[in-house]
Formats: C-alpha cells, sequence, structure tokens
C-alpha cells in the first residue's frame, strides 16, 4: 500500500504542534506529515453516501491521504488535523476556496472567496510544551484548585461526538445540553492530585464554578496549537465588521468535487 502511495506527488506539510506534544516514538514528533495529492479515488471517497452518512468522509479521506501508515488518525492534536484538512484541499482543489456566508447584519447570503495558503498557525507559547508529553497544569482562579488536562486528539472528539449523540434524547427533553461538560471531563486527568475518573467527573458536574470553568476554557483555547481560521467579515450591506472562522467541514471539499 505504501508503494502504491508513493506512485503520486507528494508534499510534507508542517504541523501547528511542531510535534512537541507527541511522544518521541511517534511519527508524528518530527513536526511535519507528508500528504498525497488528491485523486479520482479520494473523490468516490469524498462523494460516498455511506461514509457521508456514518459521518466517517472526512477521515477516510484523510487516512487515504498520509503517506506514514504508522500514523494514527487517532492519536492526531485537533490543530494538526485542521491544518491536514486544509492541505488537503488546497492539495486537491487548489487555494482558492469560495462558500456562502450568512451576514449576521442582515441574515443575507454574502459570497467570500479565501486564499488558504494564507492561513497561518496560531501563536502559541511554545516554552509550555515540555518533553513530548500532552499534559499542562492550571490553577482555577476562584476556588484555587489546581488541575492538570490534556488537549484532545481526534479519538477523544469522536468520543464527545458519541457521548453526545447518546445523549441526545434526554437533552430534547429538559431543553438541556451537556456538550461543556463532556468535553472538559475529557480534557481535565485529575483535580488536586486526584487522577481517577470518578473524582474528575464529580468536581465537573458538582463542583468547578462557572468562573473558573469560563478561566480554563479561555486558556485552552490560547495554548492550544491549531491553524487560525478567524477572518473579518465586512457585510457587504451594512458596512460592519464581525469576526468569524472559515467553515472547515465536509463542505469545504464538495465544491470542487461536484463539478
Amino acid at each position: 500500500m505504501a508503494e502504491e502511495k508513493r506512485q503520486f506527488p507528494t508534499e510534507v506539510v508542517d504541523l501547528p504542534s511542531k510535534g512537541l506534544l507527541y511522544p518521541k516514538a511517534s511519527p508524528l514528533a518530527g513536526g511535519t506529515i507528508e500528504l498525497k495529492y488528491m485523486t479520482a479515488k479520494e473523490e468516490d471517497i469524498l462523494t460516498s453516501r455511506n461514509l457521508i452518512q456514518k459521518g466517517i468522509v472526512l477521515d477516510k479521506l484523510l487516512e487515504s491521504v498520509i503517506i506514514d501508515e504508522s500514523v494514527s488518525l487517532n492519536d492526531l492534536l485537533l490543530g494538526d488535523k485542521n491544518a491536514i484538512m486544509i492541505a488537503t484541499r488546497i492539495l486537491g482543489y487548489g487555494k482558492d476556496y469560495t462558500v456562502q456566508l450568512t451576514d449576521p447584519s442582515t441574515g443575507d447570503k454574502q459570497e467570500e472567496t479565501f486564499d488558504l495558503t494564507q492561513i497561518e498557525d496560531k501563536v502559541v507559547d511554545e516554552k509550555l510544551f515540555k518533553g513530548g508529553k500532552n499534559e499542562f497544569e492550571f490553577d482555577l482562579p476562584a476556588s484555587k484548585i489546581k488541575i492538570m488536562f490534556r488537549l484532545l486528539t481526534h479519538k477523544e472528539e469522536k468520543e464527545i461526538d458519541a457521548e453526545l449523540k447518546a445523549y441526545k434524547k434526554f437533552s430534547k427533553e429538559s431543553g438541556i445540553t451537556s456538550e461543556i461538560t463532556t468535553r472538559l471531563k475529557k480534557s481535565i486527568i485529575s483535580v488536586d492530585g486526584d487522577t481517577t475518573q470518578k473524582r474528575v467527573n464529580e468536581f465537573v458536574e458538582n463542583e468547578l464554578l462557572s468562573r473558573d470553568s469560563l478561566a480554563f476554557r479561555e486558556y485552552l483555547i490560547e495554548i492550544t496549537p491549531d491553524v487560525d481560521m478567524s477572518f473579518t467579515f465586512t457585510s457587504d450591506q451594512t458596512g460592519e465588521d464581525t469576526t468569524m472562522d472559515i467553515p472547515l467541514d465536509v463542505e469545504f471539499f464538495w465544491p470542487a468535487g461536484r463539478r
């Protein structure tokens, strides 16, 4: 399979994490990943109704273009996965991405075209990334409790999605979603030194103050390596500026794929 992939041109892509949060033995520790150019085979993946309905079409696409078969998609930090998606889109259909966005001022649709090669990595403090360990500490400002946490990987994101789907029927009845607490439970790995999942769950559900939760989530965003998808949207109708994110989902690949 590896030999077959190398019949096609490839590109080496830099990861936002620079590999600093992966174990030294990981193929991702070098901070780069080699991708092959998309072919008709990948277009078959993108247009597979079965894969789309199962919600795994993007996973299958990325698995197909990653050259090194020792790389597990599950191990990828979410920011690195985003960078790979952008690079895959560029290699498949070029740098220009045109999308219809909703003007928050009027509700009307407005067309925007982005040069994907101009998207840069977030600026983060790499001094926090030590010894290939995806592990950090944070002192909650209100309660003064010390927590240890990790940055989420693709595997944990899938687990969160599965749990939220399972909770969906209950949230319809109560009108309350559990997305914030579900994510916190996956990210936090210890509370004042107690590493049991039971303690983490109890803390998140019953003791975590909203002020502390907000401060932690803001810090999490601050230190997470990722691509910077933000841009200034200027309304054609009102001239108002709004900070938005470039949409990054299955639709990201479809405009060219439908030709």
